[in-house]
């Protein structure tokens, strides 16, 4: 029997990277039974019990088409991380590139399996070196929006000075409608310790694929994608999304989640329909107990029902997720939690998901992150934006003055940036949200409809599937 040509997927360690490309791999195989994919698990830094090894033990089961093998866990000294992030994170994933290359070697090549590509990452970019030594094509999978793509490969063309930071500057990149801040920019673009240079890199191979696959569709993100695919010396993009896991409850689930995941849900199912504002900021996403304090006045002084994800930030420059807070009566404000109770719920870990398809649910206080956007709108719930780090500034500027898709809290908001949103800036927010965001609201719900009708035979996405898997097939050596 002939062998299937493999897609080798190099995903970056996380669930935001990690969890996107398996969805991907899966719709793909779905569209088309021609391949078969192979994924290469690389750990997370100093941690080989990452949570989405969970993911990839389980998913074979019910899932056989998908081959996972694990990468061998690399201890990195941590002392650069606090520097740059990107550089560091980037660094770590790069150690595995000869791990990378004999796994390919040892159980495809080996076999005489054919290789149709290798998909990589963003933070994986660098792969393709082990693609041009295998002669093998390199494909990227991009898990944010296609406007972010296009700063990215802005960085590549513009040099290697990294932004000062201005409060009145502005920057004319192709992929937005609007001239953007600098103050908006990702924290990277500002960074002298190689944060800069990381994604002007990574913009510099990306010209270098065969295709560039990005996690959203055009109905969304209009002016990007046809931006991308205008540009001369942009390799061929194809707008897959939106890419989101629905049925998977693993991610980053805690060991009572299932328990937690229902209570949350029997405390939703008892609100009125559209009265319950969610707060939730993401795996990384967390606040010092000051900013706690002003999040709590200001939903005592909505009077609203709420569902707030509270996490307490990780020690300054540990590579550690946030964790639950200890004793929330001593953090919050006196009594707090009793002049609240029945009409708020607090947790730690939260099945976001499950509570945005939730009727309950009015608006979303969120961090602004690419899969939080794309599931937001896609249950038609509007986004008050708070971002905290990596690109979700660029995210909320463009989901509020690009797309009108979102209300602004805050545009420029960054989690070292040592600032404090007040009670008051919180109030206006969520109650311009719940009451009077109507025109949002409504293009909300617009793009709810466009997301879903990308995906369906006709809509852009789904042609997207056809040509790319037909190009790959294509670019086979």
């Amino acid at each position: 029997m002939e062998k299937k040509p493999e897609l080798v997927f190099i995903p970056s360690p996380g669930n935001g990277h990690l969890i996107p490309n398996i969805e991907f791999a899966k719709r793909l195989l779905d569209r088309d039974d021609r391949f078969s994919v192979t994924v290469l698990v690389i750990n997370s830094v100093g941690n080989g019990s990452d949570p989405t090894a969970a993911y990839t033990q389980l998913l074979p089961a019910s899932d056989t088409r998908i081959r996972f093998i694990g990468l061998p866990q690399i201890n990195t000294p941590l002392e650069e991380y606090p520097k740059s992030r990107e550089k560091f994170f980037t660094d770590f994933v790069d150690s595995h590139k000869p791990y990378v290359k004999e796994a390919i070697v040892k159980h495809l090549l080996s076999d005489s399996v054919p290789i149709a590509g290798l998909v990589l990452d963003m933070f994986c970019a660098s792969m393709i070196d082990i693609g041009n030594e295998l002669g093998v094509p390199s494909y990227s999978f991009f898990t944010s929006g296609a406007a972010f793509l296009g700063l990215v490969l802005y960085l590549s063309a513009r040099g290697s000075e990294e932004f000062e930071e201005s409060e009145s500057e502005t920057a004319d990149i192709f992929t937005y409608l609007n001239p953007v801040p600098y103050r908006v920019l990702p924290s990277f673009c500002f960074n002298k310790y190689g944060g800069y240079t990381t994604f002007e890199n990574i913009g510099k191979r990306f010209k270098e694929m065969k295709g560039i696959f990005v996690n959203t569709c055009k109905e969304l993100e209009f002016h990007a994608v046809e931006s991308l695919m205008k540009h001369d010396h942009i390799p061929p993009v194809y707008t897959v999304g939106p890419v989101i896991d629905f049925a998977s409850r693993i991610q980053t689930q805690p060991s009572n989640a299932g328990t937690q995941r229902d209570e949350i849900i029997k405390w939703l199912d008892d609100q009125p329909s559209s009265s319950v504002v969610f707060l939730c900021f993401g795996s990384r996403g967390s606040f010092r107990e000051e900013q706690m304090r002003e999040v709590a006045f200001a939903l005592e002084q909505t009077g609203r029902q709420f569902l707030w994800s509270v996490r307490k930030p990780p020690p300054p420059g540990k590579f550690e997720k946030p964790s639950d807070y200890e004793g929330l009566d001593e953090i919050l404000p006196r009594g707090f939690l009793e002049r609240t109770k029945g009409k708020g719920y607090l947790c730690g870990w939260g099945p976001q998901k499950e509570v945005l398809a939730h009727k309950a649910i009015g608006g979303f206080v969120s961090h602004c992150g690419w899969n939080s956007i794309l599931e937001s709108l896609w249950f038609g719930v509007p986004v008050v934006t708070w971002p905290i780090y990596a690109e979700q500034q660029i995210n909320a500027f463009q989901m509020v003055k690009d797309l009108g898709l979102a209300v602004e809290m805050r545009l420029d908001y960054r989690m070292d940036g040592g600032e404090l949103v007040q009670a008051d800036e919180i109030v206006r927010a969520i109650e311009w949200v719940m009451d009077g965001g109507d025109e949002v609201r409504k293009r909300v719900k617009e793009a709810s409809e466009k997301s879903r009708s990308a995906l369906m035979d006709g809509g852009s996405s789904f042609d997207a599937y056809g040509r790319l898997i037909e190009d790959v097939l294509a670019n086979m050596p």
